[in-house]
């Protein structure tokens, strides 16, 4: 067989070492978010299953908020479109970034995780249809199975104690970003039922006020801030999902750097806003959305009825299948070539690995049976389900690899030289191959140097024959 072409791109080749490094800090935070949303998801469950249920139910139904501007709202209500606006602020600005900045700004290195994210939303989405059409079930919740919840695959990362080479990570990462991307559009396009225009003209109005005082250079929270909760309010009382104001704004924020800057003002403002959306309002959100009852007929029940199975079907079998043929029918059609590192099967374990669909799967749950509170309930069991068991799969996949995705993370962190580069991004650098040569020649010295204090005879190979 004939070696591949050295110009044939890499699938999932070796980041460059300012977007690994972004990689690495945008997950680090994400990962400690996971564990928080892991940890309020059981609370909610626990909570929601014990004699204390009723005071569960209590607050997250109480109502608080003016309701002279519409926003009456119960705790359950502002969590899912008050607080996930922060979320989706956070996703505008990191679609933002990658699109100017990121492996996607390139169409060659874009189109396989865009092609695998669309795959992975519509097979899920076709898996959900096909069932319910031969179960006779309802079609409304076509959409619940499409999204990948990254924090939650991390903190199941970061529970199992699996690595993961960083080339994966930004994958799953960027499957994320795109899939949170037309989840958005979903929402704005299948979950509004109608439109206040003067409200929503008064959101855009907002949004071309924020824009313009960005590209003025304006700065100052107090100025951001109150702008953008007067944006979140007529957005969310035009009728269009409240979270879409969050994503708005988020790419209007520029993302590339000037001459003077060591961080663009996106960046700068994810940074700060980043731990706020993963360690405050995802895990609040899932705090008050987690929290079903559940029981033996409960679980069972998620296995006869259409829509629930679909969900979970959904989730498990449509989210690999779709992720990995999508990256295969990528790689097969644009000549990319997969790292050497790394084989199909690592492919199809993060594929699993993405079925776990909770924050925005839950928030568009509860807007696809809206009103139906037994149905939202049993669906939110299925996303909690199906989740579970497409995190206990990919937890087999990728344990079976572990060792090998340890050493190419040893392998990406080693820094012999010590100038804080990882020496496998200093390759092509002669200036790293006279360091090196200066510390193993050191080294030796020192190793001649001890054989010549050594007693005589020491030196005799001793080794088994």
């Amino acid at each position: 067989m004939a070696a591949p072409s050295k110009n044939n791109p890499k699938a999932l080749g070796r980041l460059s070492l300012p977007e690994r490094s972004f990689v690495a800090d945008a997950l680090r935070t994400e990962t400690v978010g996971g564990v928080l949303l892991l940890v309020a998801a059981i609370v909610a469950l626990i909570w929601a299953n014990t004699p204390l249920s009723d005071s569960y139910a209590s607050v997250r139904d109480f109502h608080i908020g003016p309701s002279a501007l519409g926003l009456d709202l119960s705790i359950q209500h502002w969590a899912a479109d008050g607080l996930l606006a922060v979320f989706f602020f956070v996703a505008g600005v990191e679609l933002k970034r990658e699109l100017v900045a990121g492996d996607l700004r390139d169409p060659k290195a874009a189109i396989l995780p865009v092609v695998a994210a669309l795959c992975g939303m519509a097979v899920p989405a076709l898996v959900y249809v096909l069932t319910n059409v031969v179960g006779d079930g309802s079609a409304k919740g076509w959409a619940v199975p499409t999204a990948t919840d990254i924090a939650f695959a991390l903190a199941v990362l970061a529970v199992i104690g699996t690595s993961l080479p960083s080339a994966l990570r930004a994958f799953l990462l960027t499957l994320a970003v795109v899939d949170d991307l037309f989840a958005i559009m979903i929402i704005a396009v299948f979950f509004t039922d109608s439109l206040n225009f003067a409200a929503l003209g008064g959101a855009v109005v907002g949004l071309v006020i924020f824009w313009l005082l960005l590209r003025k250079g304006v700065r100052g929270w107090y100025i951001y801030v109150p702008l953008a909760l007067v944006i979140w309010g007529l957005m969310y009382n035009s009728g269009v999902h409240a979270t879409i104001a969050g994503v708005a704004m988020g790419l209007m924020l520029r993302c590339t750097r000037k001459d003077d800057e060591q961080h663009s003002p996106g960046e700068h403002i994810e940074h700060l806003v980043r731990p706020v959306s993963a360690g405050l309002a995802v895990p609040l959100f899932a705090l008050f959305s987690a929290g079903v009852s559940v029981s033996g007929k409960a679980i069972t029940d998620v296995f006869t009825q259409p829509e629930t199975l679909g969900v979970v079907l959904g989730l498990v079998v449509g989210k690999t299948v779709g992720i990995f043929g999508g990256t295969w029918l990528a790689a097969r059609f644009t000549r990319a070539e997969l790292s050497e590192d790394l084989s199909w099967p690592d492919v199809f374990a993060v594929a699993s690995l993405a079925g776990i669909g909770f924050t925005v799967s839950l928030l568009i749950g509860e807007l696809a049976f809206k009103g139906d509170t037994v149905m939202t309930d049993e669906i939110k069991a299925a996303v909690l389900l199906g989740s579970l068991i497409a995190a206990v799969i990919a937890t087999v996949l990728l344990k079976i690899r572990n060792a090998k995705y340890r050493r190419m993370v040893e392998d990406e962190e080693r820094d012999d030289d010590l100038d804080g580069i990882p020496d496998i991004y200093e390759q092509d650098n002669p200036a790293y191959h006279l360091r090196m040569a200066a510390i193993y020649e050191k080294k030796a010295a020192e190793h001649r140097r001890l054989a010549e204090l050594s007693p005589a005879g020491s030196g005799e190979d001793e080794s088994p024959a």
